[in-house]
């Protein structure tokens, strides 16, 4: 895993917090198969900072942390009432008209890390709005408003639209190859995905700071998420 300078990653700072737009393949927290993780590159530059909230490993995007221990409490009640808005773009298959229906299915998560749809699980609710559909795929916001483990992802594909390149919950990689008319493959070479892991991105985040002011931010796409959507565009036109 190449080394990150933590400092470019941030998209605002205030007194108070860190917000910044964690690459893919990064886990949040100590993880023992990584050199690396966000809140230890967090720390070599402010040591007493805390990470709120966890991204998984591959999934991108807006990601924050306190620089004390004040503003942690302040977005950790936030959190637990349910104030902090979260909105995450995914790339779905197929074509969708979600004009913010919401999906409320309790979610029960296995001891290997898999979560399904059971009627004695915890509550789960997010809200889906289609922001562009293109020739067989939607880029779709995702509004969760509670944080359950792969809560988006399970309930697109309840919907009948799973994530790009979710394998776990019924989703397909997508390869150039399906969505261009005209594609030579060099010969003796493997098509590879566009994206290699899951599509979907923590685009924006809000809260209030300690004042009671709102702190918002866009984290924009990684390269890889850019390039889906841009080929999407290209092969839809």
């Amino acid at each position: 895993m190449k080394k990150i300078d933590f400092k470019s990653l941030v998209v605002k700072e205030t007194n108070d917090y860190l917000i910044v737009n964690k690459p893919p393949y990064f886990p949040t927290l100590d993880d023992r198969h990584e050199a690396q993780n966000m809140l230890a590159l967090a720390r070599l530059e402010f040591p007493d900072i805390q990470v709120c909230h966890r991204l998984d490993k591959e999934t991108s995007g807006c990601l924050v942390f306190a620089k004390n221990p004040d503003a942690y409490r302040n977005i950790a009640m936030q959190f637990e009432d349910r104030k902090v808005e979260k909105v995450y773009h995914a790339v779905a298959e197929g074509i969708h008209d979600f004009d913010g229906i919401m999906v409320d299915r309790n979610l029960s998560a296995s001891k290997n890390g898999i979560a399904r749809i059971v009627p004695s699980g915890k509550p789960a609710q997010t809200i889906f709005k289609t922001v562009k559909s293109y020739f067989a795929h939607t880029l779709i916001a995702c509004k969760p408003i509670t944080g359950r483990l792969h809560q988006i992802r399970v309930h697109l594909a309840y919907l009948g639209a799973p994530i790009c390149g979710d394998e776990l919950y019924g989703g397909q990689p997508l390869y150039l190859s399906s969505i261009k008319r005209k594609f030579n493959l060099k010969k003796g070479t493997e098509e590879r995905p566009i994206m290699q892991r899951v599509a979907l991105h923590a685009f924006a985040i809000s809260f209030t700071d300690l004042s009671g002011e709102k702190i918002s931010a866009e984290a924009p796409y990684p390269k890889d998420f850019a390039v889906m959507v841009k080929q999407l565009e290209k092969t839809s036109k």
